[in-house]
């Protein structure tokens, strides 16, 4: 049991405390909520039964004609993977890469956020449910494409598609922060 007072400096430090944790959980006067990428796939969705993998397709020689048009198909399924409608709408905090669409120098304003460092870039695009097409007016200054961030905004359903990827998202940015766990 306490005797005596409870100090003041403690209680100070409990209700910055407090104030801090409410504060992150909050912008602009509005709930953020936290997600992961594998919330922005429907809970029932598998990439092998989108692009209709098949035992007989690792028997396709690569200079076989057939495994172009196979490719050409599984990049169409991944272009139009199916979103999650519920988070259309919501403020959320989601950590991933940027790939850089529109910068001037090292300011980007218009990116894709990805889950994994190189996607767009060195290797074919994720599925179109795993790639959100952002805007952040202001710009951010991007120093090296290799450190991840978080992007705090809202996120809608919409489909954007350049040369480079489609994304099954979009979002205006309010805040991009180091990602640091």
């Amino acid at each position: 049991m306490l005797s005596g007072r409870f100090p003041v400096w403690l209680f100070s430090l409990i209700l910055l405390a407090l104030s801090n944790t409410t504060t992150a959980n909050m912008l602009n006067g509005e709930k953020v909520e936290e997600v992961e990428w594998e919330q922005l796939m429907p809970a029932d969705f598998s990439l092998d039964e989108l692009l209709g993998i098949t035992d007989e397709m690792a028997m396709i020689d690569d200079f076989d004609p057939k495994a172009q048009e196979l490719l050409d198909q599984m990049m169409s399924a991944m272009q139009s993977a199916p979103v999650v409608p519920e988070v259309d709408g919501k403020m959320i905090r989601i950590p991933g890469y940027v790939v850089p669409l529109e910068s001037e120098g090292q300011t980007v304003t218009t990116f894709f956020l990805v889950p994994y460092f190189g996607a767009c870039i060195h290797v074919p695009p994720p599925p179109s449910n795993q790639i959100i097409h952002v805007n952040f007016e202001p710009g951010t200054h991007v120093e090296n494409l290799y450190d991840a961030v978080w992007v705090t905004g809202r996120i809608n359903t919409e489909t954007v598609s350049n040369d480079m990827a489609t994304s099954g998202y979009i979002m205006e940015a309010f805040q991009i922060e180091p990602y640091d766990l």
